[in-house]
């Protein structure tokens, strides 16, 4: 799924305040090397600011793989969020909008589900949670009858 002459996959740590940073401006710059417009660059950056979040604050710290993708129709953005932290007890409560544990607004793990295209969580209590989220490239409808 990633294309040709395309960069690779790159790991940043979470272990720090000043990591969440880093993991915005990454993400940025990949999204709008990969054609994202401003507003789609501004949804990714945030839901890779909240998931990033919760890797340091819940999961103990941990790291993220941003991946650009190619299905063949259009570019992507994968972004896995990998920590070996308590893992999430109640995956359920804790995708509603409102839970929280942490004494926040509980929109981060449900709000950034809704900012992507694709969201999985893998959890097991004790042994820590990867989450993945991938948003694709708008396409935009081509002006010629029968393309596109």
């Amino acid at each position: 799924m990633q294309p040709s002459g395309q960069a690779s996959a790159t790991s940043l740590p979470i272990g720090s305040d000043a990591d969440l940073a880093w993991v915005r401006q990454e993400v940025r710059q990949r999204a709008a090397g990969l054609g994202f417009g401003l507003v789609q660059q501004t949804k990714l950056v945030t839901a890779a600011s909240e998931l990033a979040r919760n890797t340091l604050v819940h999961g103990g710290g941990g790291r993220v793989e941003i991946t650009p993708l190619d299905n063949g129709r259009t570019r992507g953005l994968r972004m896995c969020f990998i920590d070996s932290g308590p893992g999430i007890r109640d995956l359920e409560l804790a995708m509603t909008d409102g839970y929280t544990t942490g004494g926040g607004l509980g929109l981060g793990l449900s709000g950034a589900r809704r900012l992507v295209h694709e969201f999985t969580v893998d959890t097991e209590p004790g042994r820590g949670t990867t989450i993945t989220a991938v948003a694709w490239v708008a396409q935009v409808p081509s002006s010629r009858p029968g393309v596109g």
